[in-house]
């Protein structure tokens, strides 16, 4: 899958992306909301297997360069859920959008752009609803998740994992109705267990975006 942006490519994952890509995974400050950096071998597999699930579902988190340069910036793209992560989140929700883009290129509104892409492909293909996690301290990415859905995240409600002692809030984007907060199949405390929540920092944000 290929996409175009005013300032961004959005494309499949090239061998000369593996440098650069581990490049950004190692840097401590990029990964300051996730529990430890990776190694250039654990980034390597990372691409791989975005490779393979793009290859399995249509579409997974894939490279972004700068259009006018090439410059490679980092990963922006859907991605399906694990099963365990859908049979925690309230109505089983299925794919999230998510972005990690090096350090330099922060700040530029180039998150958002690629996401924004991303979305016109989701509702594209049919895809009714797209989640979001972020890390409730991660101020800026929590901005750019407003950005892309034209609404401010309350934070009303809250859902916690276990696994991960991660208190989040859900909310959602419902077609025509703007902004609503997840009001249903919110499990309580403790009832959910599941590892892959252990990706994320100790507060995680949670929200539904669907066209507004």
């Amino acid at each position: 899958m290929r996409l175009t942006t005013e300032r961004l490519i959005l494309r499949p994952w090239e061998d000369k992306d593996r440098t650069p890509m581990a490049r950004i995974y190692g840097d401590a400050q990029v990964r300051r909301f996730h529990p430890k950096v990776l190694t250039v071998e654990e980034a390597n597999v990372g691409i791989d297997l975005a490779i393979e699930r793009a290859r399995t579902n249509g579409f997974h988190f894939q490279a972004a360069e700068l259009k006018a340069s090439g410059e490679f910036i980092g990963m922006i793209g859907l991605a399906v859920l694990a099963e365990g992560v859908q049979a925690g989140l309230p109505g089983h929700r299925s794919v999230e959008i998510g972005w990690f883009l090096a350090k330099e290129y922060w700040g530029q509104g180039l998150a958002p752009e690629g996401a924004r892409a991303w979305l016109d492909y989701a509702w594209l293909i049919g895809l009714p609803e797209i989640a979001a996690f972020t890390a409730k301290v991660n101020a800026p990415s929590q901005r750019g998740m407003e950005k892309i859905g034209r609404f401010m995240i309350p934070g009303a409600i809250t859902i916690t994992w276990s696994s991960a002692r991660a208190i989040g809030c859900g909310l959602k984007w419902s077609t025509g109705s703007g902004i609503r907060p997840f009001s249903s199949g919110i499990p309580s405390p403790g009832d959910v267990s599941f590892s892959t929540m252990s990706a994320f920092h100790n507060s995680v944000l949670a929200a539904q975006l669907m066209v507004d």
